[in-house]
């Protein structure tokens, strides 16, 4: 089957239908010569095949090369292959050309944008959404019912044909929707509808009973008989093709179900599918979304407030920004299992925080009560840090609170003030050697050093455009093993003192002179001059600072 397409049904939907399904603003319509009623058959992702033909179906532009350069050779490629849309990414730093617009309206093919927060995961999902509503079709009370009313009215109508009540749950046993709860209810409907999601204890029960793995793995409606205080009930999974999307549940309630309960839950499981794939598709992308708008905040790119607006956050409020960032392990817990535990943290506990989860970072924006008061950005830096330092074997973790500023526009700054904290956190503890490191701090913590690595990427393209015996110095030792680097930056930072540059080196002191002395008569660096011992002090910083 076409990717983007479902089974049991025409399998095919119009452009309208597919743009009035898009809540989220996946895609963007750029124009449509032939109208918004073009019927579209599927979904071909690039260019499957040079001579595959692509008859009625969207192409997901998903190769072409940033700034969409062959863009209009790829619009016309596509309407010569009988596509009826072509969908192209979209970034305010590169916008669909005139060209490909142009291109398009020769052609007579349809062309849209994808959302920059958006994949092509996403477009897929969306086309195959429409089309499972599409599919469905109308006809009898039931489907009318979930067409006009969704998850809620199939619910109900579900429960009035079968007299029984109606749950639909999610993979995770959240309560989509639910039907009429009457006063003959067991206490675990009760206890699910309120809480909205299927109590821990019941799952666990499930799967002890093997109900779960039934479920998984059937096709058809699955019987349990009543049991003590649980009646009896009837569970269907609901899913698209092969994929499992959620589960409606009947249980009789002061009454037995009707005769017929089994064929009118088969419907419901079938009309249900179209309403779970679009919730799939709208939680999805409210996590991109988000996603998009925190990394866009962070960086200073795009609409700081409309950022804010999809954050939910307030754009006028004083915040600040914590950023947790792993060492690569050699071995132990990967990344993904301590700073999955970091982010589930900061969600449990702190309800208006907003979290990034990146490859070796955690990034977490926080609202703060008043703009110059760095506790509680502190307070949270320190509880990550405690908790990291709890996972067995799992590599260093350093946590750094950036300052507070007043408001959502200026989180940028704070970003870049944490991840310098988290810099200084780690220089320090490099040439330190601290068998108890600080793991966790703020800008007032580590100031001193916040400037000095300032300095140091300030003055980094001075030190690289140019020449002299330093630089040779710093060059052909660091080819040579870095011995005589160590060895200076040792005796710099003992302020000149030989005994005690020594005995961080593990090294007699007579050593340390004869080192020094050949730095003098081979390169010609005399560590008498002020000037040549401050170039020598920041060229030495420069070969250890990342």
């Amino acid at each position: 089957m076409t990717p983007g397409t479902t089974g049991g049904g025409p399998g095919h939907v119009t452009l309208r239908q597919i743009l009035a399904h898009d809540d989220d603003g996946v895609l963007r319509l750029l124009l449509a010569p032939a109208g918004q009623d073009i019927t579209v058959r599927g979904v071909i992702i690039g260019d499957e095949g040079s001579a595959r033909p692509h008859d009625g179906r969207i192409v997901l532009a998903a190769g072409l090369a940033p700034g969409l350069p062959d863009a209009p050779a790829a619009v016309r490629e596509a309407a010569r292959r009988g596509a009826v849309a072509v969908v192209l990414r979209e970034s305010e730093e590169a916008p669909v050309p005139a060209k490909a617009l142009a291109a398009a309206e020769e052609c007579g093919i349809a062309l849209l944008a994808r959302a920059e927060w958006a994949d092509w995961g996403d477009a897929i999902a969306l086309l195959r959404s429409a089309t499972a509503f599409a599919s469905v079709g109308r006809g009898d009370l039931m489907a009318d019912s979930a067409a006009d009313g969704g998850l809620a009215a199939l619910a109900t109508a579900t429960a009035r044909h079968c007299r029984g009540s109606i749950t639909v749950e999610d993979t995770q046993f959240r309560v989509l929707a639910h039907s009429a709860t009457g006063p003959d209810a067991d206490g675990v409907r009760r206890s699910t509808i309120l809480g909205g999601r299927v109590p821990d204890g019941r799952v666990a029960e499930l799967r002890r009973s093997g109900l779960l793995r039934a479920l998984w793995t059937s096709d058809d409606v699955i019987h349990r008989p009543a049991d003590g205080d649980s009646p009896e009930r009837l569970v269907v999974a609901v899913r698209s093709g092969g994929e499992m999307l959620g589960s409606l549940w009947a249980a009789a309630d002061g009454q037995q179900l009707s005769s017929d309960a089994v064929e009118v839950l088969r419907r419901a499981g079938a009309l249900a599918v179209p309403h779970l794939l679009r919730h799939r598709l709208r939680e999805s992308g409210t996590v991109r979304r988000e996603a998009h708008a925190l990394r866009g905040l962070l960086h200073g790119n795009g609409d700081q407030r409309a950022h804010l607006w999809s954050l939910g956050l307030p754009p006028d409020s004083p915040c600040a920004v914590v950023v947790a960032v792993q060492d690569t392990p050699a071995d132990g817990p990967g990344p993904e299992r301590t700073l999955e535990a970091l982010a589930v943290q900061v969600t449990a506990s702190r309800s208006t925080a907003r979290v990034l989860r990146e490859q070796d970072r955690v990034t977490v924006l926080l609202p703060v009560n008043d703009a110059g008061d760095p506790r509680e950005a502190l307070v949270l830096a320190g509880e990550l840090d405690a908790l990291a330092a709890g996972i067995p074997d799992a590599a260093p973790v350093r946590v750094g609170a950036g300052r507070a500023v007043t408001s959502g526009p200026e989180a940028s700054h704070s970003y870049e003030s944490a991840l310098l904290v988290v810099r200084a956190l780690s220089d320090r503890e490099a040439r330190r050697r601290d068998p108890s490191p600080v793991r966790h701090a703020g800008p007032g913590d580590v100031g001193p050093t916040v400037d000095a690595l300032r300095m140091l990427d300030a003055v980094r393209p001075v030190w690289e455009s140019c020449t002299g015996p330093v630089h040779e110095l710093i060059r052909t030792d660091l080819a040579a093993g870095g011995d005589l680097v160590r060895s200076l930056a040792a005796y710099l930072e003992a302020g000149g003192d030989i005994a005690s540059a020594a005995r961080r080196l593990v090294l007699h002191p007579n050593t340390l002179r004869y080192r020094l002395r050949r730095a003098r008569e081979r390169f010609g660096v005399d560590l008498d001059d002020p000037d040549t011992r401050l170039v020598l002090a920041l060229a030495v910083r420069l070969t250890e600072v990342v």
